[in-house]
């Protein structure tokens, strides 16, 4: 789907995917900003919070939830209806939360996009890409983590439209956590922690998720 059907989509009701984080993301990510070390941006300077990059954030529940947990979070997703609905909800947080969270609408695959960083948390939660471009964000998304931060994938599995219920179909998109760790490669510079299946509820049955936790080793 491009940024017009996503639009469309997320233009046809309130939340499409409603107002709670994803539950993977919470389990992984909760605590981590009192663990993970903070080191000096590109001005030198050491930041006050935890740095978060939510890459293709659709409406901005993660990003909301990071926002609130303690994290300066860069939201980025190429539907501008998606980012101005992330922006509506953030109106009604407290306004030192607001001000946590950048809202930027743009591809996440163009190169000469420019992302920021470094960050202590990378997400790419069911952001479905082909095979070349997933390996280059992945790799991209690592690349932009400080020592000692983690990078989260999770999508829909490969064996999910047979085994599970509802997301894309298109296996062409689909992946399986061997498929991001081999994305990844051994050069990377980072360490895969969790590579697995995953089962989320749903109200048709159980969705069958994709896996990936790594972080960059610490000096």
């Amino acid at each position: 789907m491009d940024a017009a059907e996503w639009d469309a989509r997320y233009v046809q009701s309130e939340l499409v995917w409603g107002a709670p984080p994803n539950n993977t993301v919470v389990e992984f990510v909760h605590g981590l900003d009192r663990r993970v070390p903070r080191l000096p941006g590109p001005d030198g300077e050491v930041p006050e919070l935890p740095r978060a990059l939510d890459l293709a954030c659709g409406e901005g529940r993660n990003a909301l939830w990071l926002g609130t947990h303690g994290w300066q979070v860069r939201a980025v997703d190429f539907s501008q209806v998606g980012i101005d609905k992330g922006r509506t909800v953030a109106t009604r947080l407290s306004r030192s939360i607001r001000e946590r969270i950048t809202w930027q609408c743009a591809d996440v695959t163009e190169a000469d996009v420019d992302l920021g960083g470094p960050y202590e948390l990378v997400l790419m939660v069911f952001l479905h890409l082909l095979p070349a471009e997933r390996r280059q964000m992945v790799r991209r998304a690592a690349a932009m983590l400080t020592p000692g931060g983690m990078l989260l994938v999770l999508g829909h599995d490969s064996s999910n439209p047979e085994r599970g219920h509802g997301g894309p179909q298109d296996s062409a998109i689909l992946f399986t956590p061997q498929d991001v760790v081999a994305d990844l490669g051994d050069d990377s510079g980072i360490e895969v922690d969790t590579a697995r299946q995953i089962l989320r509820p749903t109200e048709s049955g159980d969705a069958i998720d994709a896996l990936v936790v790594a972080t960059k080793p610490a000096p």
